[in-house]
């Protein structure tokens, strides 16, 4: 098969970015390369993977032509991703979104390659889960293999740049002293935290923590797991940290949990007490995993810390993954 012509929905981003550079670092193998973006970067040039590619307008109202495109990475939200990505699938191209637009539609595959690649086998359209999600998962789904699950309980520390780049813009000017009211978040975080991370439902949980227990049953395959999740953002650039309470289906010990953490897939296991914090995984594509232990609350549960770069394995390089695991089965009309 020849180089597949790649197109990026949402290139000048912070996950569209991360994807540019993952791609290079990964050497996909890449033939034509199309950037779109919002009308404010349209005509913007973007040197990356050895050329230097124009940014071109993304029109909902007049669709582009994505016949030649074999790949398309869309991360661009998900009313562009609602608007575009089937429309891209119909003229054969394989779409990996990153939006929230199809992550829980049945007909859609939620993958995390190091737990569910063959759930991208049949299919033109893969969405890729919520980046608080993919570590959860890589965490989790050996020992769900292994020993099943009976409950997770999440609390998520989140970085602002998972809310994109204009909340980092923000959270940047206010760490440099600037006083004007909250945009792109909901309360000032530079020097705080607080526990909102999109609407709140009648039953008190946020958006996030709705996606987080949902999209986590559904990579996982199992409806029965009980879960929930808080989610909390805090003023860090990039990194998400996570404490993961669960308790397995099937008695195990702590020496079997740690066992089967060590050899986890993309993930690295720390001995002890030692862990790891956002900053040191900044850049890197591991899920860091630490400080496991016993629930005393809970007799058979187990606790422990958890970090990975929300822009990378969070988001970018997990879709490169998924691309890469599609193209190798043969996933795409045109593949």
């Amino acid at each position: 098969m020849t180089a597949p012509s790649v197109a990026i929905v949402g290139a000048t981003g912070a996950v569209g970015e991360e994807l540019l550079r993952i791609l290079e670092e990964r050497r996909f193998p890449l033939g034509e390369l199309t950037l779109f973006a919002s009308a404010r970067s349209a005509g913007a040039r973007v040197s990356a993977i050895g050329r230097e590619s124009r940014v071109q307008p993304i029109d909902l109202d007049h669709p582009p032509d994505f016949s030649t495109i074999d790949v398309a990475f869309f991360a661009a939200g998900a009313a562009v991703s609602l608007a575009l990505a089937r429309h891209a699938t119909a003229a054969g191209t394989l779409v990996i979104d990153k939006s929230t637009a199809f992550r829980l539609q049945p007909d859609v595959p939620l993958v995390v390659p190091e737990v569910n690649a063959h759930a991208v086998r049949g299919h033109t359209l893969i969405a890729n889960p919520n980046c608080a999600v993919i570590p959860l998962a890589v965490m989790l789904g050996p020992v769900h293999a292994r020993f099943g699950l009976q409950w997770v309980s999440v609390a998520t520390y989140q970085s602002v740049s998972g809310a994109g780049k204009d909340a980092l813009r923000e959270f940047e000017r206010q760490l440099a002293g600037e006083r004007e009211p909250e945009r792109a978040l909901p309360r000032r975080i530079a020097g705080n935290v607080f526990p909102e991370n999109g609407p709140f439902d009648e039953s008190g949980y946020g958006e996030e923590e709705r996606k987080i227990a949902a999209e986590f049953q559904k990579i996982l395959g199992d409806a029965t797991i009980r879960i929930s999740a808080t989610s909390v953002r805090v003023p860090v650039a990039v990194g998400h940290g996570e404490v993961v309470a669960f308790q397995t289906a099937r008695p195990a010990t702590r020496t079997e949990i740690a066992e089967t953490l060590r050899a986890a897939a993309g993930a690295r296991f720390l001995e002890g007490t030692a862990y790891a914090t956002p900053i040191e995984v900044t850049g890197s594509d591991e899920v860091v995993i630490g400080r496991l232990r016993e629930d005393l609350a809970h007799p058979g549960a187990y606790l422990a810390w958890v970090v990975s770069d929300n822009l990378r394995k969070g988001a970018a390089t997990n879709a490169v993954q998924i691309a890469e695991a599609a193209l190798a089965v043969g996933a795409g009309a045109r593949a």
